[in-house]
């Protein structure tokens, strides 16, 4: 099967540029995940799909070709938290905070059901060059209701793109489809939107593989809030929206880094702040909320801190 005759679809120009239908994109990606084409010819593709705006059908195609590689394991009631590959700049990651107060909150509350966190890393992927969920895995103890999934053995063919991603330097269509590819088949989902378009992809992309998709709109594109936040739940085809002000809860934080070293982020997980350690709180709350254990964030946050 020739490659040239996708790339010549989406790299013409833009009087014939056309987008491609759901099964030749999934076996263009097919091709660039088992390097069947020459790597200049997957990075011409990435970039010019990107440059086009991938269609739904082409980022439904996407995914489907990725789940041909994954290897899955069943971790049913869980849920699965979004992050972004390309790490984080400005706050630490919160999530070793969260996990501690959910796994007290269910061991004094044993009228709620628990739930495990499933986090998926990688090395650093372009366009953003922060510190990466794996960055912090890999140098602290995880609680053990966190599991975290290496993309170099759930999915090793996207990992081995890593380089020519690098080199690529720009966000292609596996950045929107990475988010959750739920390598632990988990009931429940949350991720990070920053542009509203993007809350109906991930849902057109992602809501039927849970019992409930959250988007929210989280810091640096991930799905952990430090600041007033939305949130999105699609219900008979509706976006319903809903807003959250730190402030109505007593929280007060303004604190944010230029550029946070990976120390800096150890030693905030380590020595938290009060204000900080009510930002876990609430992180913990909306999963809470996420999971269908609560009727509302605020409810949740009220309980957590009770």
């Amino acid at each position: 099967m020739s490659f040239f005759k996708y790339l010549k679809a989406v790299a013409t120009g833009p009087k014939s540029n056309r987008d491609l239908e759901k099964d030749e994109c999934f076996n263009a990606i097919k091709m660039i995940l088992e390097q069947e084409c020459e790597p200049e010819q997957s990075a011409a593709f990435l970039m010019c799909l990107r440059v086009k705006l991938e269609s739904d059908e082409e980022l439904k195609g996407t995914l489907e070709a990725c789940n041909t590689f994954i290897k899955k394991v069943n971790i049913e009631e869980s849920v699965e938290l979004g992050f972004s590959f390309d790490g984080k700049k400005k706050q630490t990651y919160l999530f070793p905070l969260y996990a501690k107060i959910l796994k007290d909150f269910f061991s004094k509350n044993k009228e709620y059901k628990s739930f495990d966190l499933i986090i998926s890393g990688d090395a650093l992927q372009p366009s953003n060059i922060g510190i990466t969920v794996k960055d912090v895995i890999s140098n602290i103890s995880l609680e053990d209701n966190i599991h975290f999934f290496d993309r170099k053995d759930y999915f090793k063919e996207l990992s081995a793109l890593t380089s020519l991603r690098k080199k690529l330097f720009m966000r292609s269509v596996f950045n929107t489809v990475e988010k959750l590819f739920n390598p632990a088949n988990s009931k429940y989902a949350i991720t990070s939107a920053f542009h509203k378009p993007y809350v109906r992809k991930y849902n057109m992309l992602f809501k039927e593989n849970y019992e409930k998709l959250l988007v929210l709109k989280g810091n640096e594109g991930n799905p952990e809030v430090f600041s007033d936040f939305k949130y999105w739940l699609e219900k008979d085809g509706d976006l319903l929206e809903e807003k959250i002000s730190l402030k109505d809860l007593g929280i007060n934080y303004d604190k944010e880094y230029k550029n946070i070293s990976l120390e800096e982020m150890l030693e905030e997980l380590k020595n938290p702040s009060e204000d900080l350690m009510n930002l876990a709180y609430l992180n913990a709350a909306i999963l809470l909320y996420a999971t269908n254990r609560v009727s509302c964030i605020k409810e949740a946050y009220a309980l957590l801190k009770s």
